[in-house]
């Protein structure tokens, strides 16, 4: 089966939100560059108007422009790891891949061989995240992970003592790669298919982590406050330092106070604590 090639020049900061926009319309497969992104669709089942809406909605801010082709299917996992490089949370973790060698000096070690999953730690909201989960107690406690791509959050979360873990995505590739992670990571845990409402995990849970964008965390936050146990932790990310207020006053109206803000890159993060 041939597959349709976008190679997309666009603003850094905008990589992260096209990927999730196009996994949503049948995009399977993502490879960041020095321009931007390279994007791939089965060719029989490409949807151009759809594809066309989103780059129009987007053009000017990111400053797109786009180069298409056509090429057969082929190895994405040798591509990635051409691409694929290391990171650090400070002295918290040390983010590689199962073909890199680990590194001495770091309070934890994550493995991801994200293939074309989201979340290997590279993004400033993946980065944001992790480095927020290691100023909160997860010690005993039960985490929620939704939108969990790779697994990265969920297994910080494993390695920061978490007694409970669960976790889930609506795309079926993160689902399969985010159960390789776990096994990876000596996590017996399985990642669950679906919206947190096909799901419906069992709570109370003492943190959440919601690392997607800003319109799902608009409509999901209610429900993550209800799974909430007072005084229970909320992380959120996924958006830029101007939609803080947006958020914020959902977020306020249900009870979750701030505890903690940062921002890298103009993307922001937030911690909420349950009153």
């Amino acid at each position: 089966m041939d597959y349709l090639e976008f190679k997309i020049s666009c603003r850094e900061e905008f990589r992260e939100i096209l990927i999730a926009e196009l996994s949503e319309i049948g995009f399977d497969s993502f490879l960041e560059t020095e321009e931007g992104i390279d994007v791939y669709a089965p060719s029989d089942s490409f949807d151009r108007e759809s594809f066309e809406g989103i780059l129009s909605q987007y053009q000017d801010a990111a400053s797109i422009s786009v180069k298409e082709g056509k090429v057969a299917k082929v190895n994405w996992n040798e591509e990635w790891e051409k691409n694929y490089d290391p990171i650090s949370v400070g002295d918290l973790v040390y983010v590689r891949a199962s073909f890199h060698p680990s590194q001495a000096g770091f309070q934890h070690e994550i493995v991801i061989n994200p293939k074309m999953s989201f979340g290997t730690g590279h993004h400033a909201t993946t980065y944001q995240m992790l480095k927020l989960q290691g100023e909160v107690d997860h010690q005993g406690k039960r985490v929620l992970d939704v939108g969990s791509g790779t697994g990265i959050l969920a297994i910080m979360a494993h390695l920061l003592g978490a007694k409970e873990v669960q976790a889930f995505d609506i795309d079926d590739w993160c689902v399969d790669n985010g159960n390789e992670n776990f096994a990876l990571n000596g996590m017996d845990i399985q990642m669950g298919l679906g919206t947190i409402r096909d799901v419906n995990p069992s709570g109370p849970f003492d943190i959440v982590l919601a690392n997607i964008n800003k319109n799902v965390l608009l409509d999901e936050i209610p429900i993550y406050a209800g799974l909430l146990k007072p005084d229970g932790f909320l992380f959120l990310s996924g958006f830029y330092t101007p939609d803080v207020d947006d958020l914020m006053e959902i977020a306020s109206s249900l009870g979750l106070k701030l505890e903690k803000q940062s921002e890298r890159n103009q993307w922001a993060a937030l911690v909420l604590r349950k009153g």
